[in-house]
C-alpha cells in the first residue's frame, strides 16, 4: 500500500506555499500523523525552514547517496539506479527529505527522457527516469510508515514539476488574492489535464510494450493528479472584512477554479467564502512569522518563553486552531483515517 502523495502548488510564486507546507506538515505531525515532507523545489526553501544552514552545508557536502532529493536521482544520470533517501528526523511522526539547489540540472534528464518514453523500444530508463521522484517518495513513506507525503516545488511549468505532480496523488492550489495568482490558476488546470493525458498515453505505451515482462516488480505513478481545493492568502483586512481591492480578486477564485481546474461551469454569483472548494483563507500573522522563523518552530508551537505573550499568546492560539481544522479537512478529502491522538488545545 502506497502512501498518498500532496503536493502544493501554483505557478505564480510569492503566494505563502512553503510556509503552508511548513505549518501543516508540523500539525499532522502533532495530531499523531506519520509525515514525510518532500523538498523538490530547487530553491530549498521549505529544507532551510527546517535546518539552519551549516546542517544544509553538511548534508549537500555529505560524500554518501541519499541526503538530499537530488543526491537520491542523480545517480539516473549516470548507470546507477536511484539512492534510497536518507530522512532528516524533525519529531515524532515528522521526517523531512531535503532539497538541493543542484537539482535543477535533473531537469534536462527529465526533458530528454519524456520524447522517449513514446518509443517502440527501450522504454525502462525513460519510464524509470519519468518515475524517480515518485519511486523516492515511496521509498520514504515506506522507512517510516507515514500516512501522508507533503510535497513542495516551484512556481513554474517545467519538467520537475510535472515529474513530481505526475507523482501526485492530490494536488492543493495556494492564491493570493491578485490578479496574478488568477491568471496562474487559468493557466494550471489545462496543464494538469493535459499532463495527465500524456503521462496515460506512456503508461498504456510500457504496457503493451515487451519490456514489460522483464521488470515485473516495477511499479508507475497512476498521474491522478486530483485537486482538493484551494487556499487564500489573506491580504489586508480591516475591521474584520476584506478590504476593497481584496475582494475584488477574492470573488472571482470560485469560478475561475472550476472552469479552469475543474472544467465545470461556474456557479453564479457564489462568493469565496461560500465556495467548498475553498479548504482555508490563510491569516496573516505578522510578528509570529520572523518570531517563529528564529526559533525554526511552527507559529503554534510559540509559547511565552519565545515572546508570545499578551495579543502575541491569542494569536498563537488562533493558529493552532486554525491549522488543525485545515489538517483535518485535508485528510479528509484524502481519505485518510481519523487522527490517531485527540486533540488537546
Amino acid at each position: 500500500m502506497t502512501a498518498p502523495v500532496l503536493t502544493f502548488f501554483n505557478n505564480k510564486g510569492g503566494v505563502g506555499k512553503t510556509s503552508l507546507i511548513y505549518h501543516l506538515a508540523w500539525m499532522f505531525a502533532r495530531l499523531g500523523r506519520g509525515v514525510v515532507v518532500l523538498d523538490l523545489d530547487p530553491q530549498a526553501n521549505l529544507t532551510a525552514a527546517f535546518l539552519d544552514e551549516d546542517h544544509i552545508e553538511a548534508l549537500w557536502n555529505a560524500e554518501g547517496a541519499g541526503s538530499t532529493i537530488y543526491q537520491c536521482v542523480s545517480p539516473l544520470a549516470g548507470v546507477a539506479d536511484i539512492a534510497p533517501p536518507l530522512l532528516q528526523p524533525m519529531a515524532e511522526n515528522l521526517h523531512l527529505l531535503p532539497g538541493d539547489i543542484r537539482l535543477s540540472g535533473f531537469e534536462e534528464a527529465l526533458s530528454k527522457e519524456w520524447p522517449d518514453s513514446m518509443g517502440d523500444s527501450n522504454l525502462y530508463r525513460p519510464m524509470r527516469i519519468l518515475s524517480a521522484f515518485w519511486q523516492v517518495m515511496q521509498m520514504a513513506g515506506d522507512q517510516v510508515q507515514a500516512e501522508i507525503l507533503l510535497a513542495d516545488i516551484g512556481p513554474n511549468l517545467g519538467a520537475i514539476n510535472r515529474s513530481v505532480l505526475l507523482a501526485t496523488d492530490y494536488v492543493a492550489i495556494p492564491l493570493g488574492a491578485d490578479l496574478f495568482s488568477l491568471q496562474g490558476l487559468s493557466n494550471l488546470g489545462p496543464t494538469l489535464r493535459s499532463w495527465k493525458n500524456l503521462w496515460q498515453k506512456r503508461l498504456n505505451n510500457w504496457e503493451e510494450s515487451p519490456e514489460k515482462r522483464h521488470y515485473p516488480d516495477f511499479r508507475l505513478p497512476s498521474g491522478k493528479m486530483q485537486p482538493i481545493g484551494y487556499l487564500c492568502q489573506q491580504h489586508g483586512v480591516l475591521l474584520e472584512r476584506p478590504v476593497k481591492a481584496y475582494d475584488k480578486w477574492v470573488q472571482r477564485i470560485p469560478a475561475v477554479y472550476r472552469e479552469a481546474v475543474l472544467n465545470e461551469a461556474p456557479v453564479q454569483n457564489l462568493r469565496q467564502e461560500d465556495d467548498p472548494f475553498c479548504l482555508a483563507t490563510i491569516r496573516h500573522y505578522r510578528s509570529l512569522v520572523p518570531m517563529a522563523q528564529e526559533r525554526r518552530k511552527p507559529i503554534f508551537n510559540l509559547t511565552s518563553a519565545d515572546g508570545a505573550i499578551g495579543s502575541h499568546a491569542h494569536a498563537v492560539s488562533d493558529a493552532r486552531r486554525d491549522f488543525r481544522i485545515l489538517a483535518e479537512k485535508i485528510a479528509e478529502k484524502t481519505g485518510l483515517a481519523p487522527a490517531p491522538k485527540p486533540w488537546h488545545p
